[in-house]
């Protein structure tokens, strides 16, 4: 079997079994482990071009629940740009909420609909438009993501959703569902107080968060769909099966480095179940020779120094993401740019898998790496160019 298919195979069970979200995760994380070299952090100098404001390195555990922490870092930076006092914002809230919606639609769409932890990025906004926001403080989804957690609650939610397109119609499917997952994540609070002042969620989004979702856009590229217009993300987990702007290939980068210059930072989803993707040396980059080629030296050193890089085209893009080589398996927040030694560009970008890699929970990625295996990103629209925004119509 090729290199090709058993990702293809592992990435499918990860993405469509709801009910091993969990492991899917820990496998994923587990499955990065060898990605490294000894004494990489010594053999890279980063300096920091751009480096936009973020808050605390947030930790996920076992949940696949980083399309959430990812966007909502990206959120809080939000606030810190427009001069706010950024909020922990519960991103459990967010998953919790989203969860619910999926369950509705896929009762809606007669089970023809992905479950488990997975999500997107626009499903915070989403969320964050119809549910409002919570601090951490107010919800902390009992600890949701623990070993184990996310399991359960997937095993009894899935049961409750499948007896409910199959046979009979249960009218009170809906009411069991979303008491099981409060049994599981927690009941939320109507009301709760924030440093001195009550509030509900919605209004806590609109006076103290104070962000309009109306204002953030999700853009991808692919050559199967018009450019400059919108399409469907075509991923398992756009379980409400928005429309992203599709933009050509170099757009991409573009778009990301117009938006740091501008203050702003980007939600970016991607997949990093890749050789050249080192979560403990915190570096990412496109190898130019394929893995299955180089010596033991050169696997050995892979991530001591800069390399040189793969060049990318729309058609490699496009190849990886059609063969399954490129899958929809995580998100982060891209926070800045910075070069290396020798010039190269890297966009700095914060993870939540804690801070426990050599760069403190942060990982330097290149562009050609971006250019090749974003699935999607999300950003305030007055951080697109405006060439790009006329064509956009936005």
């Amino acid at each position: 079997m090729t290199k090709t298919s058993m990702k293809s195979l592992w990435m499918a069970a990860g993405l469509l079994l709801g009910s091993t979200v969990g492991f899917a995760q820990d496998n994923l994380v587990n499955s990065l482990k060898n990605n490294a070299s000894e004494g990489s952090k010594n053999s890279f100098t980063f300096t920091p071009v751009i480096n936009a404001e973020a808050t605390s390195v947030k930790n996920q555990k076992s949940s696949g629940t980083c399309w959430s922490y990812s966007t909502n870092s990206f959120l809080e930076s939000e606030m810190i740009r427009m001069g706010k006092k950024p909020v922990d914002l519960a991103d459990l809230f967010t998953a919790r909420n989203a969860y619910i919606e999926k369950g509705i639609n896929y009762v809606r769409m007669h089970g023809a609909l992905t479950l488990g932890d997975g999500g997107a990025c626009h499903d915070v906004t989403n969320m964050f438009a119809k549910y409002g926001a919570l601090p951490q403080e107010a919800y902390n989804g009992n600890d949701y993501g623990s070993p184990g957690s996310s399991d359960r609650m997937n095993k009894l939610t899935e049961a409750i959703l499948k007896k409910a397109v199959s046979g009979k119609f249960d009218p009170n499917w809906k009411a069991k569902y979303i008491a099981t997952i409060d049994s599981c994540m927690g009941a939320v609070p109507e009301k709760f107080t924030y440093e001195g002042k009550e509030y509900t969620p919605k209004t806590f989004a609109k006076e103290v968060v104070g962000l309009n979702a109306a204002d953030y856009v999700e853009l991808s590229s692919f050559n199967t769909s018009p450019y400059y217009e919108k399409a469907v993300l075509m991923v398992p987990d756009n379980w409400s099966y928005d429309q992203v702007y599709n933009v050509p290939m170099d757009d991409i980068t573009k778009i990301i480095d117009n938006a740091l210059k501008g203050g702003f930072t980007v939600a970016w989803a991607t997949d990093v179940s890749e050789k050249g993707f080192s979560w403990k040396n915190g570096v990412a980059f496109v190898p130019e020779k394929d893995f299955a080629s180089m010596s033991d030296d050169e696997k050995k050193s892979m991530f001591n120094g800069p390399k040189p890089e793969k060049e990318i085209t729309v058609d490699m893009r496009q190849a990886a993401f059609d063969d399954y080589e490129t899958t929809d398996d995580h998100g982060m927040q891209i926070t800045g740019l910075a070069k290396d030694q020798n010039g190269k560009e890297y966009y700095i970008v914060k993870n939540s898998w804690g801070a426990t890699n050599d760069y403190k929970g942060y990982l330097y990625v290149s562009k050609n790496f971006v250019k090749y295996k974003t699935t999607a990103f999300l950003l305030h629209k007055k951080g697109i160019p405006s060439d790009i925004r006329k064509k956009l119509s936005i």
